[in-house]
């Protein structure tokens, strides 16, 4: 039904369109100091795959409809920048996203999101990610993201423990 596969270089144009048209849900949700439009420019986009973050697609008939964004730091890797084309969303092409990117690793993974953003602390906890406590929190995003401190204000981080090799 859905493919999952790793973004090429030409579909940057794509990642963005997508990351662009489903951050329309935070518009009002999270700070509005906090929300920029677009969400992420190509430059932005850039700046992050520099960074070490790899886009994986997930292809529904032949379009890209969702990516997700794995960056490995240090001893965890980061789930980052996982979207789903609006019109595409609750058809669980997030769920297939985040477990091809869990069966890629064993280490754990974290993930940070708005605090307001309620559906996506869902979605993760689903997932069996877990909300850490706030002091948690703010060293975790400390330690691995590179974020203003008004931003560690307005984020939680979610956890989920490494899968033994061969899960």
């Amino acid at each position: 039904m859905y493919t999952i596969r790793p973004c090429r270089k030409d579909e940057r144009p794509v990642i963005a369109e997508i990351v662009n048209a489903a951050a329309e849900a935070y518009r009002g949700v999270i700070p509005a100091d906090r929300w920029h439009d677009p969400y992420m420019s190509l430059s932005d986009l850039d700046s992050e795959i520099a960074a070490g973050v790899a886009f994986w697609a997930c292809e529904g008939e032949s379009e890209v409809i969702g990516v997700m964004g794995v960056q490995p730091v240090r001893d965890v890797d980061l789930i980052r920048h996982a979207y789903v084309r609006p019109g595409s969303q609750r058809r669980g092409i997030g769920a297939a996203l985040i477990g091809h990117i869990r069966a890629l690793s064993s280490r754990q993974m974290l993930v940070g999101t708005w605090a307001a953003a309620t559906w996506a602390i869902a979605f993760y906890q689903r997932h069996g990610f877990v909300l850490v406590s706030p002091e948690k929190k703010t060293v975790l995003l400390k330690s691995y993201w590179t974020i203003p401190e008004r931003q560690i204000e307005t984020s939680v981080v979610l956890v989920n423990p490494p899968l033994s090799s061969g899960a």
